[in-house]
């Protein structure tokens, strides 16, 4: 696995340690931005303990206790489960969960009504691994159960140029020198985003061109595809210019950006925001997000330098 060096090497540790004492892994929470590995790194850990795949569920899909004792009592002794959107199982099966990661055991109500029991099942050891793109969701009582938490960081673009090369390869395509560099240095640090342009500059090149990626055809294919030099989309230039122009360059709160967007308030925290407040375009106060002189540099819009309790977050006293 490319990237992510510090997440793992603490995993090559943890999983040699468990190994030498015959035991299955801990289970893992694993939190970060969409696109970054985690359903890759989960397949990793997977095979690397017991060989085999892991068992891959969701939390939406997780409506009832019944559907994750299914899951629970099919596992062999050291297989992974992997529960995508962790943070969005209902509390029911939630509770359920806890006493299955402490004790490898759980109560489950037989029939119901007056005639109802409680069976105690006992499980295998198994390891669970969550993965979450927003952790602060997830509650103090279900975080604590995961004994390793890893957050996974943007990759850089020599990281991602690696995967390119890798996934041209797979592709069959053939790259001039330089040309997987321009499309890694605009797939804003993640790899998913990263080989969907390279698929897109493809098929640019395909249609457009001799099907060999050059300067030329990249440029163009990403010209058409709305990917500045930054790696941001329309949607993401979309936000800026919402909260630069509509709000005066903030703060403004989250739901009365989206509102104005027409967007889910889900889809501006999940997929526009981690990019820009990591490249320093964006910054939360606590009245809200603020855009910063680089954002309107790069938009090419005058910066309105905040005054008072817009510079600060913090609320006026008068």
């Amino acid at each position: 696995m490319v990237g992510q060096q510090a997440v793992l090497e603490k995993l090559q540790i943890a999983m040699a340690a468990a190994k030498k004492r015959g035991e299955p892994l801990e289970h893992i929470l694993l939190d970060g931005p969409p696109g970054l590995g985690k359903t890759t790194l989960a397949h990793v850990i997977a095979r690397e303990m017991t060989e085999t795949p892991p068992r891959i569920t969701s939390g939406p899909s997780l409506a009832k206790q019944a559907d994750l004792m299914s899951l629970l009592t099919n596992l062999e002794t050291g297989d992974v489960l992997f529960i995508d959107e962790v943070h969005r199982l209902p509390t029911i099966v939630e509770e359920f969960l806890y006493p299955a990661m402490e004790d490898f055991r759980v109560d489950f109500t037989i029939e119901g009504g007056l005639s109802g029991r409680i069976v105690n099942f006992a499980l295998r050891r198994f390891t669970l691994i969550g993965a979450t793109t927003r952790a602060g969701m997830l509650s103090g009582a279900m975080r604590d159960r995961f004994g390793h938490s890893y957050h996974l960081d943007f990759y850089s673009p020599d990281d991602l140029t690696t995967i390119l090369h890798r996934s041209a390869v797979k592709l069959e395509l053939s790259a001039r020198p330089g040309t997987l560099e321009t499309v890694a240095a605009r797939s804003r640090g993640t790899p998913r985003v990263a080989n969907r342009l390279l698929k897109r500059v493809r098929d640019y090149a395909q249609v457009r061109g001799d099907g060999t990626l050059n300067e030329r055809i990249v440029h163009q294919a990403l010209e058409i595809q709305q990917v500045d030099a930054l790696g941001l989309d329309e949607l993401d230039r979309s936000f800026l210019t919402t909260l630069i122009k509509v709000y005066t360059g903030g703060p403004a709160g989250i739901e009365a950006i989206a509102a104005t967007m027409g967007q889910e308030r889900d889809t501006l925290e999940d997929l526009v925001e981690p990019y820009l407040l990591q490249i320093g375009f964006v910054i939360r106060t606590r009245q809200g997000r603020q855009a910063t002189r680089q954002a309107c540099e790069h938009l090419g819009v005058p910066y309105t330098q905040p005054t008072g309790d817009k510079a600060t977050g913090q609320p006026t006293l008068f």
